[in-house]
């Protein structure tokens, strides 16, 4: 009895040290995912600064750009899944959307775990790196990407490139999918009625933009992934939270009624003693 007692408090000793690790982990994912809200924002409104600035470059000619949809030839997909694991299905259901053809596809994986499972299902991506545990990490991420990008474009592997990542919302994973490559005009504001003065060349100035646009935009998904990524730790790990109140309830209890039935051995056992002394008096 008293091995099974020391066994059962054991068990919930170690409930309880993994309890307060997934309480951590949680904790970690949320404050790495409100962060990455915020720096949304900020990332937004640089974004939309610089399309205004291409657009007022452009002026009315920005119509004639090839617009979304209209561009044929190979694709290049840039796909943000996890890092890290304990974020549940993330990855899988991010790789789930991917309905092209992949044989003609070129495939850029962002997130270590994510290109575990990639490979496991058999898909080899041109190219892939991992993704940052922290914000401030992220326009470096961003650089990489731009430079595998325009290396691959420059190697005539894609004419087209998209972005697919998941969206920081509550709830099952919203995958969201956008060009990046070529840029869509439709997303641009209207150019202003006068034109601003420029000291560079048209296209010079427009490729310079278009760059850092392109920069903008891939910091935008990235920290986007980010977010999601770590709201879906913190639902995984909330979820896992819910299971260890659940099973240290169960051991609590059972310990409870293992010592119930240790004090009342014990006490059957004394009061067979002081019986048995008494009869042989």
């Amino acid at each position: 009895m008293t091995e099974r007692l020391a066994d059962i408090s054991a068990r919930i000793d170690g409930i309880r040290q993994l309890g307060a690790v997934v309480n951590a982990i949680k904790g970690i994912a949320a404050a790495r995912a409100n962060t990455a809200r915020v720096e949304i924002r900020a990332v937004d409104s640089y974004a939309m600064t610089i399309a205004a600035a291409i657009s007022d470059a452009l002026g009315p000619v920005s119509g004639a750009m090839p617009p979304k949809g209209q561009t044929d030839g190979r694709t290049g997909l840039l796909v943000f899944c996890a890092e890290q694991g304990f974020a549940g299905t993330f990855s899988e259901r991010i790789l789930d959307s991917i309905n092209d053809d992949l044989s003609d596809t070129n495939l850029f994986i962002i997130g270590t775990r994510g290109l575990s499972i990639a490979s496991a299902r058999g898909l080899r991506p041109v190219w892939s790196t991992p993704m940052p545990s922290h914000t401030p990490a992220i326009p470096k991420l961003a650089d990489a990407i731009t430079k595998a990008i325009y290396r691959a474009q420059d190697e005539g592997r894609f004419e087209r490139m998209e972005v697919i990542h998941a969206g920081p919302v509550s709830g099952p994973t919203h995958i969201v999918r956008q060009v990046l490559l070529p840029i869509d005009m439709s997303d641009l504001p209207s150019p202003r009625a006068t034109g601003p003065l420029t000291q560079l060349p048209v296209d010079a100035l427009i490729n310079s933009l278009s760059s850092d646009y392109l920069h903008a935009r891939l910091c935008k998904a990235a920290l986007h992934a980010f977010a999601a990524e770590n709201e879906a730790r913190m639902q995984a790990m909330s979820a896992a939270s819910s299971q260890i109140t659940r099973e240290l309830d169960r051991f609590e209890g059972t310990l409870r009624q293992v010592r119930q039935e240790a004090i009342t051995a014990e006490i059957i056992e004394l009061g067979t003693g002081t019986a048995s002394a008494r009869g042989s008096r």
